[in-house]
């Protein structure tokens, strides 16, 4: 079977839609390299004061540690909360299983402020009840940020099972396999792919989550978002263009990496 190749005015044309699309990251690479303590361009000098200040200012550190933290926990929690009602629809198939898959993707349709206030009300009423569990924790931010990704694990979880022929859980079932044997034994292993993409996304989504945190957090749980933001507001630091370069960095060689390791396995 041929194979399509994109001639050169193709190539070209691809090139310069790219670069657009680009233009506006790549500006973030000077303005990180500023002598200036405002946002702005490099006037013939050239500085990395503001990546040392990414490493010598502790709130830096101590809000990416707890981002990474926060992501973590909701990303775990929000694949667990997925796995568990993806795999009840699929393998008990409810009556009303339309409806229950519309409920739980609920905070995906709903505007994000009206699930912002809705869980700020709920972490402050539960603040009453423990310190360690509420509004302007960490614990508490990981709860908010499942129950937004949790959709998103959900369709990821419910597209994987669609692709499962559902006479090996049949068989399964005919051989006398119990519930907990089919789902841990015979679909997961056949669905690991999706969980691990799931659990993936789960994580990006909490890491880069501002919206809901805004409302949700004051002065103890720092998110790097939140520190980012309150740098915009008040200062307009520097420092933010210099993470931002370091996140782009981060993500292309991850996606460098990704293609690297899909060329071996397809062995093109």
């Amino acid at each position: 079977m041929p194979t399509y190749r994109p001639g050169p005015v193709s190539l070209i044309i691809a090139a310069l839609v790219a670069l657009f699309l680009l233009m506006p990251l790549l500006a973030v690479v000077p303005v990180s390299l500023t002598p200036s303590r405002m946002l702005s361009m490099p006037n013939g000098e050239l500085s990395l004061r503001h990546y040392r200040s990414l490493i010598e200012d502790p709130r830096w550190i101590d809000s990416i540690l707890l981002s990474i933290r926060i992501g973590v926990v909701s990303s775990a929690l929000s694949t667990v909360l997925a796995l568990c009602f993806s795999l009840g629809v699929w393998m008990f198939q409810p009556r009303f299983t339309a409806a229950l898959v519309g409920f739980v993707l609920l905070p995906m349709v709903v505007p994000p402020v009206v699930s912002a206030i809705t869980l700020y009300f709920l972490l402050t009423s539960i603040s009453g009840f423990s310190s360690f569990f509420g509004y302007d924790t960490w614990l508490g931010v990981a709860m908010a940020h499942s129950v937004m990704t949790v959709p998103f694990a959900t369709v990821l979880m419910l597209v994987s099972l669609s692709q499962l022929d559902r006479r090996i859980d049949l068989a399964a079932r005919g051989l006398g396999a119990t519930v907990w044997e089919r789902a841990t034994r015979i679909i997961m292993p056949n669905i690991k792919f999706g969980i691990i993409t799931a659990a993936l996304l789960s994580f990006v989504l909490s890491w880069e989550e501002i919206g809901v945190t805004l409302f949700i957090t004051s002065v103890n749980a720092i998110t790097l978002p939140r520190l980012m933001w309150m740098g915009l507001r008040d200062n307009i630091d520097p420092a933010i263009a210099a993470l931002s370069v370091i996140l782009i960095i981060i993500t292309v060689l991850v996606l460098a990496v990704r293609s690297f390791v899909v060329r071996l396995r397809t062995g093109h």
